[in-house]
């Protein structure tokens, strides 16, 4: 990258099909001069909002700073999908890192789907939300894993969760493809950059401010009071949240090797007639396959069908995204092999090599969030409570996330994104021959 040409381009939003149905117009406003602020959070995505919104409705004085358009990263470009749970499961969680640890990270993985509900509903964010989420299963060893988690679920209090045999996803998803599935009725689906502004909006009715196009430089983490510097301007805060996640780049060294890129990509059709919308997702919910590198689905409030897939580590864009993901489409929904493609995008997401996001602190007033591994809409939302209590003075959520031990990627900085290539081709082969 060429020396002070921002990271993001010129800030633009890339060519999606959420970018060109958005219903707020920002103008944005970018960083000049010298600010204080009580809290200044880097990066203008779901982490950086839920973390603004809740610290300003306790009366903090906030700034966001965002090196392109609030949104243009992968909280404006993602599925759309409000998934409970982390991409570790409670199953994982309890055999590294104990009983006690699950059951702490069990009582909270609905949590931040009920914040998002909240936040849509208190500050009127018209978003196109809509409740219910399936899970399809592909063998009979997926509907073992469904009833497994089902149960596991049900441990911790959770009971929104109902099996679906051939009959029943039938019903849900117009497909012969699936042998049944599961319908989480908490989860649910949404327009993530209305969502991603409506929450920008919301902070700022809230006395919160926000600076765009205004990409970090550095932070200047010895000093009392932090500062956080741009090209044209620096925030000197109480505290900063660093939530860049994927797109933080070299900004903080200490954050680079902690998480690994990766992309993901989307590929919206032209709008369906309401015969076939209906033909093919009779109750409109959001759909993701059981599969390591998994199919994920809905219909637009204008009935397109957004269908995403595909992993690329190292999060690179592939050369024709609609080449990649079509045949996915047509697999599933033979009805759609030939259907014209309005939209396709790609975004990057960051993983963590345990698939549990991580959240700490790099100085006494310095905390970060990021690696929620493809589940980021929900973690996101609530990491960034745990973050405003924290901050708040009740850090106890908080100190039970930071405890829990990172590890590096096998090879470093230069081979983690090889390593896991060849772990993605694995549990690939596993996901072709039903293992």
């Amino acid at each position: 990258m060429a020396k002070n040409v921002p990271y993001a381009g010129d800030g633009s939003y890339p060519g999606s099909y959420y970018a060109a149905s958005r219903n707020i117009q920002r103008q944005p406003v970018k960083l000049e001069g010298d600010v204080e602020t009580d809290v200044c959070i880097i990066g203008g995505g779901y982490t950086g909002l839920a973390t603004a919104i809740h610290l300003a409705e306790k009366g903090y004085h906030v700034t966001i700073v965002e090196g392109a358009q609030i949104g243009w990263g992968a909280s404006g470009r993602n599925g759309g999908q409000i998934v409970n749970g982390l991409n570790a499961g409670l199953d994982k969680i309890k055999r590294a890192y104990g009983d006690d640890a699950a059951r702490f990270v069990g009582g909270m993985v609905q949590e931040g789907a009920q914040t998002i509900y909240r936040l849509i509903e208190q500050y009127n964010i018209d978003c196109d939300l809509k409740r219910g989420n399936i899970y399809t299963a592909y063998t009979s060893a997926h509907m073992r894993e469904f009833e497994a988690k089902k149960a596991l679920w049900a441990s911790y209090g959770m009971n929104d969760h109902v099996m679906l045999d051939r009959a029943a996803i039938r019903k849900e998803v117009g497909t012969e493809a699936y042998v049944g599935g599961m319908l989480d009725t908490s989860g649910g689906h949404m327009h993530p950059l209305n969502l991603t502004l409506g929450e920008a909006r919301a902070l700022e009715s809230l006395g919160g401010t926000i600076y765009e196009l205004s990409p970090v430089t550095r932070v200047d983490k010895s000093a009392a009071k932090p500062v956080v510097y741009t090209e044209k301007g620096k925030v000197t805060a109480r505290v900063v949240v660093a939530c860049g996640n994927a797109y933080l780049g070299h900004v903080i060294p200490e954050l680079t090797d902690r998480v690994l890129p990766a992309s993901t990509q989307i590929i919206a059709t032209e709008p369906l007639s309401e015969a076939l919308a209906q033909k093919l997702i009779p109750g409109d919910k959001c759909v993701e396959d059981a599969r390591y590198i998994l199919d994920y689905f809905r219909l637009s409030a204008d009935r397109r069908m957004l269908f995403g897939g595909g992993t690329i580590y190292g999060g690179t864009d592939p050369a024709d995204i609609i080449a990649k993901i079509r045949p996915n489409m047509a697999k599933v929904f033979p009805e759609l092999a030939n259907v014209k493609i309005d939209y396709a995008w790609s975004g990057n997401f960051a993983i963590s090599f345990t698939r549990v996001p991580q959240m700490g602190r790099l100085a006494p007033n310095v905390y970060f969030a990021h690696g929620y591994s493809g589940h980021g809409v929900t973690g996101t939302h609530l990491f960034g409570k745990i973050l405003a209590n924290a901050i708040d003075g009740d850090q106890s959520r908080f100190e039970r996330f930071a405890a829990m031990p990172w590890y590096p990627f096998p090879g470093g900085r230069m081979f983690r994104a090889q390593y896991s290539t060849i772990g993605s081709w694995w549990y690939a082969f596993k996901d072709k021959y039903g293992l």
